[in-house]
């Protein structure tokens, strides 16, 4: 049996990666050990699924399919930056959510759906766009200033009109991503 390690994911549009690029060049500023994402892999992760099994694969875009079939295009907006866990013990660097219900019980239905094909239920769902993971304390000081220095930053609006079904394969670059299927709302 082949498995495919596969996330579920609301893609960014390539004007607002260009307005990212620009933050992010700001924390590259920083000395500081921080690992960005790579602009064309910035998306919102819906559900992470991990190592799937192949043949599964109908299944769940059927389960996906089903569950958008109740759901009309939204938009979101981008805007604010943060941390996890906090800024005082940053680990992930990341850009917010706003206008977020649709999204949330977008994630929860699907969640719901996957719980009965066995995955484990998400814990606790955040909106967020990772955009870095800082990989020692290394300039924390400096780092947690520059987030709280782009806390309001407006990036601006995605029209969620899909959400994509991605494969990651892991390499020693950085993950690589393929669209194993799109699904339109």
């Amino acid at each position: 049996m082949t498995q495919v390690r596969a996330f579920l994911a609301i893609e960014v549009p390539e004007e607002l990666k260009l307005k990212i690029h620009k933050i992010i060049k700001e924390f590259k500023k920083i000395d500081a050990r921080i690992k960005y994402v790579e602009l064309e892999n910035l998306h919102l992760t819906l559900k992470f699924f991990g190592d799937i099994e192949t043949e599964g694969l109908d299944v769940l875009s059927d389960r996906i399919s089903n569950v958008l079939d109740d759901f009309d295009n939204f938009t979101i907006k981008i805007k604010g930056c943060g941390a996890f866990p906090n800024t005082n013990r940053i680990r992930v660097i990341w850009l917010g959510i706003e206008d977020d219900e649709l999204v949330r019980k977008l994630h929860d239905e699907l969640d719901e759906e996957f719980v009965k094909l066995g995955f484990e239920g998400d814990r606790k769902f955040s909106t967020h766009l990772t955009i870095g993971r800082m990989k020692s304390p290394k300039g924390k000081g400096e780092v947690k200033s520059a987030i709280e220095r782009f806390n309001d930053v407006e990036i601006g609006d995605v029209n969620v009109d899909r959400i994509v079904l991605k494969k990651s394969t892991l390499t020693p670059d950085g993950p690589i991503y393929d669209d194993l299927k799109t699904f339109e709302l």
